[in-house]
This record gives structure tokens, sequence and C-alpha cells, in this order.
């Protein structure tokens, strides 16, 4: 097996601002997988807030290469637990990997990812466009230029979240979703919930850090009147189980718990648990969103319009118009390059 590790730079459609930061272009790695004339495609972005950067993930990616010759493609869940014992410390390195094989299987196979999970394109729901923080006229701006799209994720952290939330609602009858990235404190989120409850809003994603006290998980899981949805409190497998009696579901995104493999398994003890189920994402090209796509059937949120939010990028196989996600075409995880790359290094 041949592994290629490439960087890109993804301009954005408008500059992205959250709680912690704004950035108008995207570093991300695409890892490719060949065996017998076959590609597969995983990929991981730079992140601030998790420690990564392109350099990293490209440096942990490196050190699979003594393995490459020992991985049986037929099996992807192994080479997961393989490369895992090898990059414990880079979940978004050991994602980008993992996605590339389930990709590269698929392809050698001729089955899409989610086909070999067991699972049917049925009940899919729609995902989310996500709005970053911004003035309220410039946030009103962006909601104009997504007018038909039938559910907003709205970013706040901000000191005029309740107005924000107040001037986006007079705009649309859409369905609104708020996410704090951790900016609110456990009484605020309380507060927060009774007012977003009047201008039904539909839930609240991570209102608290993820350092936040069990306590206060639960003193905002009994008295927010909205549901609350984990992000950051729930990374890897063992924090699912966490979850219960302090969320009312979790949102799974393939970089921060190490790619598909665990993913699948997530979002299915999150189902037997109890807790709705969510998939989101970063800022990332087709390669990302086609692998994530992969899991919408164990899905009641959806939040996939990374790619959606890029001005350009030279990958291809997602569809997502007005919030409907196409079952992906052809086989792995449906996506391809059409573009030529910028190279890091070749194995």
């Amino acid at each position: 097996m041949e592994m290629r590790i490439n960087t890109h730079e993804l301009p954005l459609r408008n500059a992205f601002t959250i709680s912690r930061g704004s950035f108008d272009h995207q570093q991300t790695v695409v890892v490719e997988l060949e065996e017998n004339g076959k590609v597969g495609f995983g990929e991981a972005t730079q992140h601030a807030y998790y420690g990564h950067t392109t350099d990293s993930i490209s440096t942990s990616l490196q050190t699979l290469s003594p393995l490459l010759e020992q991985f049986d493609i037929g099996s992807p869940e192994t080479i997961w637990q393989s490369a895992s014992e090898v990059l414990n410390e880079d979940d978004f390195a050991l994602s980008a990997f993992d996605q590339a094989v389930h990709d590269l299987h698929g392809k050698l196979h001729g089955t899409s990812v989610f086909t070999r999970a067991g699972l049917t394109w049925d009940n899919v729901p729609m995902t989310s466009i996500t709005l970053s923080i911004n003035s309220i006229s410039n946030m009103i701006e962006q909601m104009h230029q997504y007018a038909d799209w039938p559910i907003f994720k709205i970013k706040l952290g901000a000191d005029q979240d309740l107005e924000i939330m107040q001037a986006l609602r007079q705009e649309t009858d859409a369905v609104l979703r708020v996410d704090a990235n951790c900016a609110w404190t456990a009484e605020q989120t309380v507060e927060m919930s009774h007012a977003l409850h009047e201008l039904d809003i539909e839930f609240i994603e991570q209102p608290l850090p993820a350092t936040a006290s069990a306590a206060d998980k639960e003193y905002v899981y009994k008295n927010s009147v909205l549901p609350v949805i984990a992000d950051e409190s729930c990374m890897h497998e063992d924090d699912v189980i966490r979850c219960v009696d302090r969320f009312h579901g979790i949102n799974v995104k393939l970089s921060k718990c190490g790619g598909l493999t665990p993913a699948f398994r997530m979002l299915k003890k999150a189902r037997e648990l109890g807790l709705k189920t969510m998939a989101g994402c970063m800022i990332e090209s087709d390669v990302a969103i086609g692998a994530a796509l992969q899991l919408s059937p164990l899905l009641d949120f959806a939040d996939l319009d990374g790619s959606v939010l890029l001005a350009e990028q030279p990958f291809t196989g997602v569809s997502i118009i007005n919030g409907t996600m196409a079952k992906p075409i052809g086989v792995g995880t449906g996506v391809s390059a059409i573009a030529a790359s910028t190279e890091v290094s070749n194995y």
C-alpha cells in the first residue's frame, strides 16, 4: 500500500468566527492510500483548540509508514486498532487515515461505507448551515445568502447572544439551533434556555466548557428547558456513557473521535442509551464531509455543511442542496480529486 500526504489551503466563502477566534482560510491535510490502482481519501484540518497543525498531523501520519505493508485492507476495523496504538495522541491523524482506509476498502470491494456498515439510506436528516459570530447586520446578511435552507445553526458566545437570536428569528421561520462553543456558565445556560425557548430554538450545543464540573452539567441537564447536545464533552467512545443524565444527545465529529470506525460505535451506543445522535464537522473539503455522510442513517440531527462553506476545493463527491444530503454516488465514500494537490511527502 502506498501513502501520500498532501496539504491544502481552502478559501472560505465568508470569514468564520466563533467564540475562540476567526479565519478566512482553512488549512487541511489529505492522506491518500493507494492499492491495486484504487485510491482512498481521508482528511483532517488544522485546529488550534485541539492543538493540531498541518505539520503535526502530517508528522503523525508519517509514523504509520513502517506498518503499511502489514495492513490487511480487508479489515478497516483491525487496521484502525493497529493505527490507534501508534497514533494514540493524535485523533486527527488517526481519523484521516481511518477515513482513507474505509474509502479504499469500499473502492476495492465495490461497496459504499454505509452499506458495509449494514445501513440503508433511509430517514436521513437534513443538515443545518452554520452562521458564524459577527455583527447582527452581517449575520442577517449571512442568513440571506442561504435563504432557501430550512435549518440554521448559529454560533454564539458573544456579548449580544440573545439580541442576535431575537434579530435572526425576526428574519426567518426556519429551524434555528445554537452552538455556544463552551462560552456560557451553567446559570447563564439555564437562563438562556428559557429566553431561547420563547424564540422557538430547537436545542443548545455545548454551552459549558468541556472542563465544567459534573455538578454544572447535571444542573443544566435538569433545568434547561431546551435539549443540550454534547460536542467538546463527547470526544471519544468512553465519553458517550458519561453523557447520560448530563446531556440529551451527542455530536460526533470524525476528527475528535479518531475516524469512522469509532464514530459508528459511538452513535450506536448513544442510541442504545437513549441519547439523541448528531454528526458534526469542521470546515472541511468533500473528503471529510463525504466520510461523515456515511454516518447519516444513524443520525437524528446533522451539521455537515463544512464543504458548503468553502469558496472552492480540489475534491468532489458530496451533493448538499439547501440542506438535503444526497445519497453518495459510487463506492467507498464517493469522493475523488479534481485538481492537483500540494504534496508534502510520499510514502
